[in-house]
């Protein structure tokens, strides 16, 4: 597991200090009215370079190896479900489109996963669905990719 900290931690240490000079690279800091587009972006990757830092030196520090960082057999199963109904979902993301896309991703994950009952599935599935529907494409005007139906 330490090794898997020491990888992820350098990793999201890079991550974090090349998100930080970006922000700053493209888009001002500071603008006549206050804060600019690249302040909020700045200090969200200086915390994530910080934390990051700090996952990377104890792990550095522990002499104790931890668990193994893979689970085997139904952790292992569990996580290749949620990878793979994932990749699935961004690759049929334009033929199903957002709102049945969401729908159909947690109707999947919760029988897949928990064997969740039908209807509370369902009525999850399409709780979240309409939300995301009311605030992003209702409220906000965000454009969601469509499903060949229309949906």
């Amino acid at each position: 597991m330490r090794r898997a900290d020491r990888i992820a931690g350098a990793v999201l240490l890079v991550s974090g200090v090349a998100f930080s000079a970006g922000a700053l690279r493209h888009y001002s800091y500071w603008g006549p009215d206050g804060p600019g587009s690249a302040f909020l972006p700045f200090w969200l990757g200086v915390i994530m370079a910080l934390l990051a830092g700090a996952l990377l030196v104890g792990a550095l520090r522990s002499r104790d190896p931890g668990a193994a960082w893979l689970p085997r057999g139904e952790g292992l199963r569990r996580i290749a479900v949620v990878v793979g109904v994932s990749v699935a979902f961004v690759a049929l993301l334009k033929i199903v489109g957002m709102i049945l896309g969401t729908a159909l991703f947690l109707i999947v994950l919760m029988r897949a996963l928990d064997r969740s009952p039908w209807p509370l599935t369902l009525a999850v599935a399409a709780a979240t669905a309409g939300l995301n529907y009311l605030i992003f494409t209702y409220w906000l005007r965000v454009p969601f990719p469509v499903s060949v139906l229309g949906i």
